[in-house]
């Protein structure tokens, strides 16, 4: 019977983990009068070749005709999940976008012991990177997205500017946000942070910065989450009530993406179903 129990709850969690939602919030951080702004923002797709399925959701994304996508890294898991993104992403590259990296955007997933997660987050490969990293660089920057890691650019949305400022990934110590600390567009309708792992470090950065929204992505939502208990663990500094979804932090608002895809070595969910979130940027009270 325990064995059948353990069997039917795997199974459950393979299935939960292909259950992609489409999540909507608004974000109350646009001048008077301005207005609203629909900001798609996804992330950890980890593709790979057996997720096609993953890749078509997202393309479908592209019937909700967002102004303005970002991407909060982790596109990859494997060298070929390159082709499938390029099924995937491809009919939203028109729209304009922003992105960052994660690391598996470097540094294929090999086989680890979940567990380990429960001992703190996890640590940089010590290995080369061996994604197409560049590849994928050069395709999402011809496509015209802006490329924020320890980097800055603006969009246009129907006549109102919002200013970006990105870090690069700091669950690989890849950050330099003091590089661009600063940065934002005058006259900017609204300042958005951008980063990978949302690790304090940088989430402090960038709400000290004047950043109003900060957006990341990197903790899966905890992919296992407990009922009456919530996320096991962030993988990374950040505390377990913010894992996913929109909270204020200092004076700025934060959005934690769970992401679509999961730990390609452990391709469950439990309770935290894959997601990607239409943020309706709104005129403040």
């Amino acid at each position: 019977a325990m064995a059948a129990a353990g069997l039917a709850t795997t199974a459950y969690a393979i299935w939960e983990a292909r259950q992609y939602t489409l999540r909507q919030v608004q974000v109350p951080v646009l001048p008077a009068g301005a207005e609203p702004v629909a900001l798609l923002h996804i992330s950890d797709l980890h593709l790979a070749a057996r997720d096609t399925d993953r890749a078509a959701w997202v393309a479908g994304l592209a019937d909700l005709s967002p102004d303005v996508v970002v991407a909060t890294g982790d596109f990859l898991s494997a060298p070929e999940g390159l082709s499938l993104l390029r099924t995937g992403l491809g009919p939203l590259l028109s729209t304009p976008g922003a992105f960052v990296f994660g690391s598996n955007d470097y540094f294929s997933g090999k086989p680890i012991n979940p567990a380990k997660y429960l001992r703190g987050p996890s640590r940089r490969p010590r290995r080369q990177p061996d994604l197409p990293t560049a590849e994928l660089r050069d395709w999402l920057l011809a496509a015209g997205w802006l490329d924020l890691n320890n980097a800055g650019g603006t969009i246009t949305v129907g006549g109102d500017l919002l200013s970006f400022l990105g870090s690069a990934d700091p669950h690989i110590k890849l950050d330099d946000y003091a590089s661009v600390a600063g940065g934002w567009a005058a006259g900017a309708a609204v300042r958005i942070g951008v980063v990978h792992a949302p690790y304090r470090r940088v989430l402090d950065a960038m709400a000290a910065d004047g950043a109003q929204l900060i957006l990341a992505g990197h903790t899966h939502g905890g992919q296992v989450c407990l009922p009456g208990y919530g996320t096991l663990v962030t993988n990374c500094d950040l505390d377990r009530a913010r894992a996913r979804g929109l909270s204020h932090y200092d004076d700025s608002w934060l959005h934690v993406s769970a992401g679509l895809g999961t730990n390609p070595n452990a391709p469950i969910r439990v309770a935290c179903r894959p997601e990607a979130t239409l943020l309706e940027l709104v005129a403040a009270a």
